[in-house]
């Protein structure tokens, strides 16, 4: 695999925008279904809170497939939001998950030795936000440390979940894969996070000058990041096609095991 020119970065991001041009209804309804699960499982107690993180890798999968169905020309039907729950993919989406959550966690927790375990207390609701803990310099340390922890955890979980789904890999090697894709196309993917840091920023500005400060402009926001959202699923599935290449028709499904 050549390394890529930063250039290709701001290619994803077009890409992306063309594939959700091409059928934006699909797959902001797929997106929103996608939400209204998540709100289903937050209702569970102790579960609720952990599975929505654990069930990303898994829920990924359906934003990939979307994308690669417009890309053959095929209409994304709500049915794919449950593609990752099939066999025999699933096991393995979710032993990913568990992984993602432990390394989100030792980033959050690995913050604590800046700020004492503020920053994790505020992200796991035991806290709430205030202008107090906002000021205390020791809030900003933890942040940036939670990055840098987080940043080698991102990189080999970025691309797992479709290595898994559609190559059959196993999680260690869908992780090591994932990792040094991202490596040498580092610079790529920093061209790609600004591009679409740039974009939020410029349409919530937007929004804020047309608006103003007000409760017409959070509800004009609500849907503008949905929209973003899934934009920016369908420049990562973007930049899969690019690395890894695009899913061949009959592999948009994993086979189903032989029966014994």
């Amino acid at each position: 695999m050549d390394k890529l020119p930063a250039s290709t970065g701001w290619q994803w991001v077009r890409q992306g925008l063309q594939l959700f041009r091409s059928q934006p209804g699909g797959l902001s309804t797929l997106f929103l279904g996608y939400m209204f699960f998540m709100l289903a499982l937050g209702i569970l107690p102790v579960l609720g809170q952990v599975l929505p993180i654990i069930l990303v890798p898994v829920f990924s999968i359906a934003f990939m497939r979307a994308c690669a169905h417009i890309e053959q020309g095929k209409r994304v039907m709500p049915g794919l939001l449950f593609s990752g729950f099939r066999k025999p993919a699933f096991p393995a989406l979710f032993t990913l998950g568990m992984l993602y959550l432990l390394v989100a966690g030792l980033a959050l927790g690995g913050s604590a030795l800046v700020d004492g375990g503020a920053l994790f207390q505020l992200f796991t609701g035991q806290v709430e936000p205030s202008p107090e803990l906002m000021k205390d310099g020791s809030m900003g340390k933890a942040v940036l440390l939670a990055i840098a922890l987080y940043i080698p955890g991102a990189m080999a979980f970025c691309f797992a979940a479709p290595l898994i789904y559609w190559q059959n890999m196993s999680v260690g090697k869908a992780i090591f894969f994932s990792f040094f894709a991202v490596l040498r196309a580092f610079k790529a993917f920093a061209v790609f996070i600004l591009g679409w840091a740039s974009i939020s920023i410029l349409l919530s500005q937007l929004i804020i000058i047309l608006f103003g400060r007000s409760q017409l402009a959070m509800m004009v926001m609500m849907p503008m990041s949905v929209i973003v959202t899934v934009m920016l699923h369908c420049s990562f599935y973007a930049s899969y096609r690019q690395l890894f290449g695009s899913p061949a028709a009959e592999a948009l499904a994993p086979a189903e095991p032989p029966a014994e």
